[in-house]
């Protein structure tokens, strides 16, 4: 018996060696990544300071996430909260008491290239998504965020835990945004109006979730029992039977064409809302044009 529990002891001893030396190697590894430093060149739009350019600002931080992460009044909210994983909030954009101070070159510097003041990426900032936002619409966020009353909010540090930083390593996690964004992108020139060319420039919200072909499928770095993401192409397993007045209806009133409650705790039906006919008839037309893909090909 004292054989017995001296080998178990032994071979518990290796184990937990093995563990801490695999923390120690992802921390190390992920922990370079994390630090190192970005360079990017800034093209800063003329901010124009009306009114309608502050609504027009207010309206494409509301259908593009924006206070999804940062909250509705823009004070900052902490978006994941699990110890193994990470504790991640956005920021607060706000001139009150713990809100950040930048200047328009460090905001076009965030928003599309994921790069902070520092030089290092920010963390899971979906800058991917807006690294092609026009000059135009840039503009305009950026009047609306000039015009934000002052929130006083204090939020906690950002910092990723063990198995989030090992997701990471393992491309399951895009935790840094400057690591995948094109850093040369140049910013689009949409016409608005009810196309699919407008279409696949408002579809970059959505892709993060339902993928580059929109088929979706399971979103990678998820948990397990998270729902899969919808197909959004004309496929039979997507939007194949679909009108745009069921398009409409399952964005703005998160119910599918089959009257089926969509998951609103998922699917962002509180920023989809507020899209305008406009902008709903031109993801129509984009979803109609893409390539049908079975769902999951992502």
């Amino acid at each position: 018996m004292r054989v017995t529990l001296k080998w178990a002891g032994r071979v518990a001893a290796v184990v937990l060696l093995l563990v801490v030396a695999l923390l120690a190697t992802v921390y190390a590894m992920s922990e370079t990544r994390m630090r190192r430093t970005w360079q990017a060149r800034v093209s800063v739009p003329s901010v124009p300071s009306d009114t309608a350019a502050v609504g027009r600002g207010e309206h494409l931080a509301t259908i593009r996430g924006c206070r999804g992460c940062h909250a509705p009044d823009m004070g900052g909210a902490t978006f994941v909260d699990s110890p193994a994983v990470a504790k991640l909030s956005g920021t607060n954009l706000t001139p009150g008491r713990g809100g950040v101070r930048l200047d328009d070159e460090a905001l076009v510097r965030a928003i599309r290239h994921g790069v902070g003041p520092g030089g290092r990426s920010l963390l899971f900032m979906p800058s991917q998504e807006f690294s092609a936002l026009s000059e135009a619409d840039m503009g305009d966020l950026l009047a609306y965020l000039h015009s934000l009353p002052p929130v006083d909010r204090q939020l906690p540090p950002n910092r990723v835990g063990p198995l989030g930083r090992l997701l990471f390593l393992a491309g399951k996690v895009p935790l840094l945004p400057a690591e995948v964004v094109d850093h040369d992108t140049r910013p689009a020139q949409p016409q608005p109006g009810p196309t699919a060319a407008y279409g696949d420039y408002l579809a970059s919200a959505c892709k993060g979730c339902h993928g580059a072909g929109l088929s979706g499928g399971h979103i990678p770095g998820t948990p397990p029992d998270w729902p899969d993401a919808a197909n959004l192409t004309p496929d039979p397993s997507g939007l194949a039977g679909w009108s745009e007045a069921d398009l409409r209806r399952a964005l703005r009133e998160g119910v599918s064409r089959d009257g089926r409650a969509l998951r609103t705790d998922f699917m962002p039906v509180r920023e989809t809302r507020h899209l305008d006919d406009e902008e709903i008839a031109a993801l129509y037309a984009y979803f109609r044009s893409v390539p049908a893909k079975a769902r999951g090909g992502r």
